[in-house]
């Protein structure tokens, strides 16, 4: 376990960093504005194209697994859900405690953190997580509230988001390299090199990158906080553990990468979706920097523990 733990702790570190940079203002918000867009829009999707460039559409999709990761998902939505109400908070605000629940930082951090831990094989599994939170939980979270408010569902807003999901450019990067590989020809030398570039800067930069975040995030409603870093940190890996491993029976290693993804503490982009919507921002805000801070340990203990299923 201490071994992973020194594994896992450079990612953490660099983390660190970034929030020591954004707190102490050497790192402005605006300079973090413009890094996330590098990272959003640049160094990720040039990591996503690397590597599925050499993957089939047949390495990549997995209905079996897919469907394990929707199901396990969806009932620790209900879970966080039903708590809610029964604090009796709005709709709305349930729809963005759930999202809380159960959508982790998978794109910064667990596309990144995942290939360099269990290999390039990773990528397959964390994108189809990611497709799952951008197209079931991304549209979810919009037709709750936006029925909440209005008392019904304009077709107009659920086409906006999906269509936004399939813009973003992690999502297009990957459509691209595996179109790309399905023709067989191979990436040209000077094409190839301007990825490896660009991809080798994803890593540090999106860690950073969240880092920097986090120093604008304040840990209000602690108690809340806490309940959604349990069940993001805890209660949803072991949900997709027990979807993978006994209810669909998938195979060990994509499990294993499933399961250490679904370890990864709250989305930072949630706190962005409930900021524009009014919704529960600070309490978004909480989860987001608590359970950051917490999965320094328990992301560690999830992977020792699924290192060898």
């Amino acid at each position: 376990m201490l071994a992973i733990f020194l594994k896992t702790l450079p990612f953490f570190a660099v983390i660190g960093l970034g929030y020591l940079a954004g707190r102490t203002q050497f790192f402005t918000q605006t300079a973090t504005a413009y890094l996330t867009k590098f990272v959003f829009y640049f160094a990720l999707p040039a990591m996503l194209l690397k590597f599925s460039t050499n993957l089939a559409l047949g390495d990549v999709l997995n209905w079996d697994f897919l469907l394990a990761y929707l199901c396990a998902s969806l009932a620790v939505y209900a879970l966080a859900t039903g708590v809610a109400l029964a604090r009796r908070v709005s709709v709305e605000e349930a729809a963005v405690e759930a999202q809380c629940a159960v959508v982790g930082n998978i794109g910064f951090m667990g596309l990144p953190m995942m290939a360099l831990l269990f290999g390039p094989a990773a990528i397959g599994p964390v994108m189809m997580m990611l497709m799952v939170d951008l197209f079931v939980f991304g549209s979810l979270i919009v037709i709750l509230i936006a029925g909440s408010r209005d008392g019904r569902m304009s077709p107009a807003i659920l086409g906006t988001v999906i269509l936004s999901v399939l813009k973003n450019p992690m999502v297009m990067a990957l459509f691209v390299g595996l179109a790309w590989n399905s023709t067989g020809v191979t990436t040209p030398q000077p094409a190839a090199d301007l990825i490896d570039m660009l991809a080798g800067a994803s890593t540090p930069c999106a860690l950073f990158a969240i880092g920097a975040s986090l120093a604008g995030k304040s840990a209000e409603r602690a108690s809340v906080a806490m309940w959604l870093s349990a069940c993001k940190l805890a209660i949803h890996p072991a949900a997709v553990a027990l979807a993978m491993v006994w209810w669909f029976q998938i195979d060990g290693f994509i499990a294993a990468v499933a399961i250490a993804a679904a370890a990864l503490p709250v989305a930072g982009n949630i706190y962005i979706v409930a900021q524009s919507y009014g919704a529960a921002a600070q309490r978004a805000s909480a989860a987001i920097l608590v359970s950051t801070v917490i999965s320094i340990v328990t992301a560690s203990v999830v992977i020792g523990l699924v290192e060898n299923i």
